[in-house]
């Protein structure tokens, strides 16, 4: 896509290893740096712009949030607990856990509305098969929702994570059927929601071969035994080692 004549990529946090783009890579000891974190990264995610908006301007001090927490459905843990399994502030959260209340007042935010955040977002496409594949990753109980905890928790890893913390989560992700492995037709349904999300708008264009090169070229590099399936360790140490698969990764986290 572009905005006022310049490409707009969507990233997260500009490229794998954290640096805005444009800004040129940066390593130190031959390693991926972890991931900086900037307001404006945050705001390019979609998640996070759904809850902001459904935020009210009235400002709540701790102690308001707190007691709201009893008032729905679903109680979430506290807010100190929550701080500190996440790497968000106190206020980072309760900015949060108010979007999230508006929006879920039962506590609890189900598939359904996963696929119309992402319509929102990507109305150019279908985000349907993407939304439905993402919920899952969130879902880890899979009983059909998701609690407050565990959205942030996610949301944590995704945006303030490490480099390894946000690849063991997208293993998850592409581990559709959850049986600590990614196979060929996995990973080739997730590449083919991402791209039928974007639709026409896709910038650089795609050709519809496009998914399955992507998925072909990931393979020969991951499934290092040739067993047909890739591993969380061949996952993670290949796109640490190959800069290239790391850089196509961006198109994971240019659309959460």
């Amino acid at each position: 896509m572009q905005e006022d004549g310049k490409v707009v990529d969507g990233s997260l946090l500009g490229d794998a290893n954290g640096v805005e783009p444009g800004t040129g890579r940066q390593k130190e000891s031959g390693k991926w740096q972890r991931p900086r974190f900037t307001r404006k990264a945050l705001m390019r995610c979609c998640l996070v712009k759904w809850i902001i908006a459904s935020t009210g301007p009235k400002e709540q001090d701790s102690s308001d949030s707190d007691l709201e927490l009893s008032t729905v459905r679903h109680q979430p843990e506290g807010l100190e607990q929550l701080q500190a399994q996440t790497k968000f502030t106190k206020k980072e959260l309760q900015s949060l856990y108010r979007g999230f209340k508006n929006e879920c007042p039962s506590g609890l935010v189900d598939e359904e509305t996963f696929k119309t955040i992402y319509s929102q977002f990507f109305p150019q496409g279908d985000a349907t098969t993407y939304a439905h594949f993402l919920f899952n990753a969130f879902d880890l109980d899979r009983n059909g929702s998701i609690r407050f905890e565990d959205f942030v928790i996610g949301l944590s890893v995704l945006l303030r994570g490490s480099v390894t913390e946000k690849l063991n989560w997208a293993f998850n992700l592409y581990d559709i059927n959850k049986d600590g492995y990614i196979t060929k037709e996995e990973m080739l349904l997730i590449m083919k929601s991402i791209y039928d999300m974007m639709g026409r708008y896709t910038y650089p264009s795609v050709r519809d071969e496009a998914p399955s090169e992507h998925v072909e070229k990931f393979f020969q590099k991951m499934d290092r035994n040739r067993d047909g399936v890739v591993t969380i360790e061949e996952f993670i140490e290949t796109c640490q080692k190959d800069e290239n698969i790391m850089n196509s990764m961006q198109l994971f986290e240019n659309v959460i």
